[in-house]
């Protein structure tokens, strides 16, 4: 796996002349941020929750190491706990605030985004906005035990997919919703290449080959992790095999969380800053997408498993990363300070 998940609270200093140039770039920056961590904060609550039923089902392949490693966290968490148990690892996600992976740390980045955005976004949404991460940020280890674990992570889910509601609902269709959909695509992008890179590893049996029979069960709680597996079962009821699930996952255009759909909508985003908006600078950017959409099409689910599924996982993270940079560097540059 690449490095760990990006974090970012938009923090520029007051501009030395102020212009709308300024304005938008700080705005673009907080809108795109927001978006990411709503959407990383909803697949969080998914993958706590479905990693708890699967540990409770017996299925300790599926442990909840694994939710370390999708998240890259191995030194930070190994650095204050022993082993990676369902106390250790629900409170390191959910309540730790030295954790910047944790919903806490989300929540808090989320609404400091959102108090930037402020004079943008609608009364509905900062409200929401408001109640939900104050919600959030006051929950302390008495509510993440396992018996209020299930009703938590309910919550989290619903409430992240009410913002999404609300937003879709009332944020003006300018720049800054075009920002807002690059950050959601993302994050949902980055996300499902971390899932299947893991759990596809972690549950295939040493020395099994592709399409090989695994506990449904398990491939089960995969796909709910990726919120997949109504979709899944009314596509393919009869087609429960690692590389149907790996394939829909990765290539579904009808799914809207698979790598496919969300490139698309980067796509799409970004072709619209450049063409309706003549924002410069979107080229490379959109470069890299359309390389990564063109490798997605050409090869089969097979041609990857066999090719090296990690190693092209792991190249799309990457490029994801680059893709995230780019964006920063074209539309929010670092601040240069020059001294008389």
């Amino acid at each position: 796996m690449g490095a760990g998940i990006m974090t970012q609270v938009s923090a520029f200093p007051p501009p030395v002349l102020p212009g709308l140039r300024n304005l938008l770039s700080r705005y673009a920056e907080s809108t795109m941020w927001l978006a990411r961590y709503m959407e990383r904060m909803e697949n969080m609550a998914r993958l706590i929750e479905v990693t708890s039923t699967s540990v409770q089902a017996g299925n300790m392949d599926a442990g909840w190491d694994s939710v370390i490693r999708i998240n890259a966290d191995d030194a930070l968490f190994f650095q204050h706990h022993e082993a990676a148990t369902e106390r250790s690892v629900v409170s390191f996600y959910i309540t730790d605030r030295d954790n910047p992976d944790s919903i806490v740390s989300m929540a808090r980045c989320a609404r400091e985004n959102a108090r930037v955005l402020r004079p943008l976004i609608s009364t509905e949404m900062w409200m929401h906005l408001n109640v939900f991460t104050r919600w959030v940020m006051d929950l302390g280890p008495d509510d993440v035990g396992a018996g209020y674990l299930s009703t938590l992570c309910t919550r989290l889910k619903q409430d992240c997919q009410t913002h999404f509601g609300i937003t879709e609902g009332t944020l003006y269709r300018d720049q800054a919703w075009l920002f807002y959909i690059l950050g959601k695509n993302l994050e949902r992008a980055d996300q499902i290449t971390r899932l299947i890179d893991i759990k596809y590893h972690t549950l295939l049996p040493s020395g099994a080959g592709v399409g090989s029979n695994i506990d449904m069960s398990q491939w089960t709680s995969v796909l709910r992790s990726a919120a997949a597996y109504h979709a899944f079962r009314r596509v393919l009821p009869e087609g429960m095999t690692p590389a149907n699930i790996v394939g829909f996952m990765l290539k579904n255009d009808g799914f809207p969380r698979s790598l496919s759909a969300s490139l698309r909508g980067v796509d799409c985003a970004l072709a619209s800053l450049a063409g309706e908006y003549r924002l410069r600078h979107c080229g490379p950017c959109q470069e890299r997408v359309e390389e990564l959409r063109v490798t997605l099409v050409e090869q089969t689910v097979e041609d990857i498993i066999m090719r090296g599924l990690h190693e092209y996982m792991d190249w799309i993270q990457r490029q994801l990363r680059q893709i995230q940079n780019d964006i920063a560097q074209a539309f929010w540059p670092p601040v240069v300070s020059v001294q008389a």
